[in-house]
């Protein structure tokens, strides 16, 4: 147990407060573990498994898991440290993403083990008088140091009533759950403090607020996010997590490692202390034995390595083409690779598509279909036309 907490130490930036944690831990007591889940991004990344692997940790240690998806709030808009309102979702679209968000997460959770909660359940029954003892716990002054809050008061930007009151919100869901301890991302930090503060107000013991950290992306400079495509998703392809973890800065892999294993520190040195470009394999294999079939490691490595050479990889899918000549750019529609002409122009005008080892850059090329032509998208994508 005492190793379990220490990865997780570890890989907090703050714990308010360590004392209450270590206080609670040893207490015997089964606690109760919040995190709140974002229904408008059900998409999760490894930058999302740093809180997730933390959660596996307390539930190896014997403590209870709740999600709470926020679909209340999910329908009102998170301000979410945007520089303007999100716009709100519908009940389904909450529901919906929840679904997808439960069935990604666990793929690192316990599904026996974690308990899901809906935070309308609570919320959507609060009447006016409810709401008016709520916000009667805080002050404006107190919400206007979230500082997106503040800076769009300050630079004349919409900041609309309703957004005030997402804190108070959030922080009422661990009221209702009497949470022991809440995690979440350092952007959260301010939310997850409310809900620390909220607990005193109505009797409750608070709960242990821990912050972590926002993994950067394959950019080396953002954090990690589908819209910026420079994620590894817990649901892509082996390969594709083997292709992505090639493509993590140096500099930064050592973080890696750090929040997205399970890897003890002398683990860690060992392997950043050796060649770089087999420590980048490492991470992959990690990655491959916590969400894939660790077994696939050496045949995709040797693939990957192929295909760096130049070489056609073995058991490229084939697709029948029911014409002896077709447009390159129907051709790329035909096997999939591209969603329209539209997409397959710009493929072909980026410098991304080869037949046989050709650079296809015109748009008008008629390719003649002939038994084993190989089309090529990018490093990875293959497909023999026949």
């Amino acid at each position: 147990m005492n190793d379990k907490l220490e990865i997780i130490k570890r890989k907090a930036v703050q714990i308010f407060s360590e004392e209450d944690l270590d206080r609670k831990i040893n207490s015997d007591k089964k606690l109760t573990i919040k995190l709140g889940a974002d229904p408008s991004r059900p998409d999760l990344h490894i930058g999302h498994s740093v809180v997730l692997r933390v959660l596996k940790q307390f539930q190896d240690m014997g403590h209870e898991v709740v999600f709470v998806v926020g679909d209340f709030t999910g329908m009102i808009g998170d301000p979410s440290g945007k520089n303007k309102t999100r716009p709100a979702l519908t009940f389904e679209q909450t529901r919906k993403s929840a679904e997808t968000y439960l069935e990604q997460a666990t793929k690192i959770l316990d599904k026996n083990k974690t308990r899901i909660a809906f935070n309308s359940e609570w919320l959507s029954k609060m009447n006016f008088a409810d709401v008016i003892k709520l916000t009667s716990k805080y002050t404006v002054a107190r919400i206007m140091e979230r500082d997106d809050f503040k800076n769009r008061f300050e630079n004349n930007l919409p900041l609309s009533m309703h957004e005030l009151l997402y804190p108070l919100m959030q922080g009422h869901d661990s009221v209702e759950l009497k949470a022991d301890i809440e995690i979440g991302g350092t952007d959260q930090t301010f939310n997850l403090l409310v809900g620390r503060e909220l607990q005193k107000d109505y009797g409750q013991e608070s709960q242990v607020v821990m912050t972590f950290p926002l993994l950067v992306g394959l950019d080396g400079k953002e954090k990690m996010s589908k819209s910026l495509d420079n994620y590894i998703g817990l649901t892509d392809s082996p390969f594709e997590k083997f292709e992505k973890s090639m493509k993590i800065p140096d500099v930064v892999l050592r973080q890696y490692f750090e929040l997205a294993t399970d890897l003890s520190t002398d683990e860690i040195d060992k392997i950043m202390s050796g060649d770089i470009r087999e420590a980048h394999m490492l991470f992959a294999k990690e990655l491959l034995k916590m969400y894939d079939d660790v077994n696939e490691f050496e045949s995709i490595k040797e693939r990957y390595i192929n295909i760096a050479k130049g070489e056609i990889p073995d058991n490229v899918e084939e697709v029948k083409i029911d014409k002896k000549e077709i447009n390159i750019c129907d051709l790329l529609v035909e096997i999939g690779f591209a969603s329209s002409k539209s997409e397959a122009k710009r493929m072909i005008l980026g410098n991304g598509v080869k037949v046989d080892g050709e650079v296809i850059t015109d748009i008008n090329k008629v390719i003649t279909i002939a038994e084993g032509k190989v089309v090529q998208f990018g490093k990875n994508r293959f497909k023999k036309i026949f």
